[in-house]
Parts: C-alpha cells; structure tokens; sequence
C-alpha cells in the first residue's frame, strides 16, 4: 500500500511533490498534519529520502511527538521531527566544544528572576507582572533581531517603566547573563545561526546532515527562526512550508505571517497547492469562519468534505451579565451530557484565563467536571506519576491476577474509587488522572503485560501523547489551536474581551479576527458563542466580528439568534 493511497487529490498532489520548493496552504481541519507525514513515508518509501537526514521542524513539543508518533505508524523511524529550539540545541551542543574547546554555556531557567536581579543592581523595584513583560519584550527583541539599542530607538514601553530604565534593564540582563555563562532560549537560535555563517565547516556539517526540511505551522515564524531556516538550507532548495496564514495568532510573540503570504516569491518555481476540503466540521461552522475571514490576506475558502442536512445552524445567545452567562453555558452542556454526549466531546474556550474563573463555578454547580488546559501536563501531575512508579514496581513481581486487575489494584490501593469524588476540586481532577490509566489499560492489546504497559505510558509521556480525559475543557482561544471537539461553545464575545481592549491598531484587530476564526474552526458539529451585555458595573457591547459575521434576525443569518432560556434547553447529543 502506497502512503499517498489515503489521501485525497489535493493532499496527493502536495506529497507527491518531493523536491524543490513547496508550500502547502493549508487550511483549518484540511489534514496538514496527515500530508507531513504521508509526503515523508512516501519520500522514504520511493528511496527519494534517507529517514536520517530529513528534519521535521514544528513549534512545540507536542507537536513534535505527534509527527513522530503519526511516522511510527507508517514504518518510518529515524526522520528528526523536533521543535526549532530543541533542533538548534542539539547542533550548539554538539559543535560547541570542538570550537570554543569546552562545553556548551547552560539555559537561563528563569527569565524573570534574573530580570529582578538585574533590577536590584539599578535599585528600581518593577512588579513581577512587570518584569513578566520586560521578558516577553526580551523574546520579542531577540526573534525580531534587534539590539538593544535598535530596540530604543522604536520606542516601545512596559507600563510602568520608563524607556531608558527598560533599556538599562535589558543591558543588565544581558551582562549578568554573559557573567554566568549562559543563553537564553532566544540566544539558542541566535547562536546556532551565528555558528552556522561564521563556521564554514559547521555549515557544511549541517548541511550535509540534513538535506530535505519540512516545516509545520509556517505562519508562525519569527525572523530569527526564518533566518536560521535558511542557514540550514545554504544553497538548496529542499523545503516543504505547510501553513495557514488565517491562524496566525502569535504576531505579539514574533511571528510574521509575511514568510507564508511571500513564499512563492521568495523561491520563484515553487510549487504551491491549496487544501480547502474540510473533514472537520459541517458546513454551518464552515459558513461562520469564511463570513470573518473573507477578503484577509491569504483567506481559503474552506468547503465541507461532505454535506449534512441534519447540521444545527451555530447560534449567538446574548445574557445580561457574565455569571447568567456562565450559568446559561453550564445548563446548555448539562443538557447535551444528559441527551448522550461524552463530556470530553465539549470545549468552552475564551480570549482570557480571567473569564475562567465563572464558568468553572457554574460547570461545578452543575456537577460536570473540567479540565483547563494550560495547566500542568498529563504526565507531569503528582499522582500519574505516582501511578506509573507502582505499576513498574509491580511488574517486578509476577502478576497472579492477570494484567487487568492487577492494574485495577494497583490504581484502587492510590485511591481510584468506583464513584467520582464531587465536580470542582483537586480530588476529582485526580479521579480522573487515575480513571484515565485504568481506560488505557482496557483499550491494551490482549497481550499486554504489566511491563509493556508501563513502557508504553513512557512513550506518551515522552510523545506527549496524553489520554483523553472524560472531562469538559475549558481553554483559552491561543491554547486550543490545533485541538477540536465535536461542541465547542465560545464565551465572552464582547468589544474589549474579543477584540481585546489593547488592540487599537488595525493590524492588532485583525489580529483578534484571527484569534476569533481559530476558536470558530475548532467545532466540528455545534457552535454556540454567547455574551453578556454587563460584565462587574461596566456595560458591554456584542463583539463587532458579530456584525461581520451576520445575525439578522432570529433563523435568518448564517448565525441563529437564541434567547438564554432556549439555549438552556438545548437537547441534542
């Protein structure tokens, strides 16, 4: 069977293109991911690629391992598939010695303490918050590649700090950092990039090594990261850029959507193929997130893989204030998990963490329990990894009981019991942690021991490959990109939530279109947005992506105004 067998005609014809220049424009829910590694198992599978010297570049660890994971599957082991950081550290450590004759200089771990060290030596005295944001300009400055002194002159501020004391805390930083010995996550890419032109030889090593680049999420590149991407091609012309200028939602970070919209320019002859069949959510959604993006730079007109007439129109529900807004979104998803729906199937997302705090409560009144993403990682929570010490220990001993109930009592003796502790609290989210191991031992192969299980659970752990948990998630609209869930209801839509009240300038508000677009195409079969006219004392007013999208009057806009008391009532699975 050939890796390009279960494609469709545009994904093909993007992965069967294997050399020179090529951008796939990818829209959202339209297998990105799938052409990646289906266009590498076929370069492998054709002998036009040896695994060993391509490099998969993604933006996040977890992405990583899923490339990795998904390569695995198809019988292609060996293919780097890393984040920039993570590739650039391995190139700085393995070439540093031979060329200063010692070791690599060590990561700063924490930015902001050192930041107040540095604040100490100037006798001013910033707020954590302040210098939480004196580090993100840091990381802005550097992935911009701008000096210090090129920084000064654009004028850029931290509320509360003035622009020479911003300067001279960005030099302290720097020198204290240069005393110690050390690099920053920044100075890694700037690094390794330096190395790379100034290094004739490490430039050929490089160069030699890898030959083919295939890089995901194009549209979030920073200068710094695009710079070095072109060092590690030199002269070639072997590069695959798969992105979606539409969810570009990290300018504030760095990233520059330009690098996406000008590829084909940048590399004249390169091959560009548009993928607008969406296999993710029904054609309602798919309406909404084409009526806000319509005529932005780079918009694909996303169509639906296949036409449902049974698909709910997505609806905007306005409430007079946020806690009968939290209480009307709570009630709508009791209703759904009564009529048949899993939890886990159901996503609440909003612009800010602050909005939280009101739908947790409600969602906990409700006895539903939540999951919010952002917070400590699957594998990293105290009692999973309690949970897989036991499971290691037992699997010295023979297993008397069986593999199943063994594994059972291992997770009752940590404290998994037949029925959840209540919705709300650290009990229940452990439950759940616990519930999760026990599901995955369930869906094992019928061969599984104590011990294979314990290796595979190391596997995702180290994949990040985390199990579903029978939970709601509740998630930011920047953390849920590249997640979907079958019901997603979107909160907070109101002029200074979404748009933010600090984006002012165009670009900053097309910006949050953006942010709003990403949340929109995370739902697959229902779409619920809602907001509440007051939020504390203040009066608000609808979003004005609302207006652009359509609400016409009850039924007759692409979005279907409901009243609270009918949302309430939702009844659908």
């Amino acid at each position: 069977m050939s890796a390009l067998d279960a494609l469709d005609e545009r994904q093909r014809e993007a992965a069967s293109v294997l050399r020179g220049p090529v951008a796939v424009l990818a829209g959202a829910g339209t297998g990105k991911t799938r052409v990646i590694t289906h266009r590498i198992a076929h370069g492998v599978d054709t002998g036009a690629y040896s695994p060993g010297r391509v490099m998969a570049v993604t933006f996040t660890a977890k992405a990583a391992g899923e490339l990795r994971g998904r390569l695995r599957a198809l019988g292609i082991e060996g293919v780097a598939a890393r984040t920039f950081h993570a590739a650039a550290l391995a190139q700085l450590n393995f070439f540093w010695p031979t060329l200063a004759g010692d070791s690599a200089p060590s990561i700063v771990n924490n930015k902001v303490r050192m930041l107040g060290q540095a604040a100490d030596e100037l006798r001013i005295r910033p707020s954590t918050a302040t210098l939480r944001d004196i580090a993100a300009e840091i990381e802005w400055r550097k992935v911009s590649m701008i000096s210090v002194d090129g920084y000064a002159e654009l004028g850029r501020t931290v509320t509360g700090v003035d622009a020479e004391r911003l300067s001279a805390l960005m030099h302290a930083y720097e020198r204290i950092k240069d005393e110690r010995r050390q690099l920053d996550f920044e100075d890694v890419l700037l690094a390794c990039a330096g190395m790379i032109e100034a290094e004739p030889r490490v430039a050929a090593a490089v160069h030699e090594q890898y030959r083919h680049f295939t890089v995901d999420e194009y549209q979030d590149v920073s200068p710094l990261q695009n710079r070095l991407l072109e060092l590690w091609l030199g002269d070639r012309h072997d590069i695959c850029v798969v992105g979606d200028a539409s969810q570009t939602i990290y300018s504030f970070a760095g990233a520059q959507q330009r690098y996406l919209l000008e590829f084909e320019r940048r590399h004249p002859g390169a091959t560009v193929v548009r993928l607008e069949t969406n296999y993710r959510s029904q054609a309602p959604i798919l309406a909404v997130a084409n009526a806000l993006m319509k005529g932005r730079p780079g918009a694909l007109a996303l169509t639906p893989a296949r036409e449902t007439f049974t698909a709910e129109a997505p609806t905007v529900t306005a409430f007079d204030t946020e806690t009968e807004e939290a209480e009307g979104v709570a009630a709508a998803i009791a209703a759904r998990i009564q009529a048949g729906a899993s939890p886990a199937d159901i996503a609440v997302l909003y612009r800010a963490h602050a909005q939280s705090a009101p739908l947790q409560q409600a969602l906990a009144a409700q006895g539903i329990p939540t999951t919010v993403l952002g917070g400590t990682r699957f594998f990293d929570m105290p009692e999973v990894r309690q949970a897989v010490l036991a499971l290691r220990a037992a699997a010295v001993a023979p297993a008397l009981a069986g593999f199943l109930p063994t594994v059972r009592d291992v997770l009752r003796n940590l404290g998994l019991t037949e029925e959840p502790p209540q919705a709300g609290g650290a009990q229940r989210d452990a439950w759940e942690a616990r519930r999760a191991i026990l599901r995955l031992a369930e869906e094992a192969p019928a061969d599984a021991t104590l011990r294979s299980f314990a290796e595979m659970l190391s596997a995702r752990a180290k994949d990040q490959h985390e199990p579903e948990l029978r939970t709601v998630t509740l998630s930011t609209l920047h953390a849920a990109k590249g997640l979907e869930w079958p019901h997603v209801h979107l909160a907070g839509w109101t002029e200074g939530a979404l748009p933010i009240a600090y984006a002012t300038t165009f670009e900053q508000v097309d910006e949050e279109r953006r942010l709003a677009y990403v949340g929109l195409t995370r739902a697959a079969r229902t779409l619920s947005l809602s907001w509440a006219r007051t939020a504390g004392r203040g009066e608000r007013a609808p979003s004005r992506f609302l207006a652009e999208i359509g609400t016409t009057g009850r039924g007759t806009g692409i979005l279907r105004e409901i009243s609270p008391s009918a949302m309430r009532s939702v009844r659908r699975g």
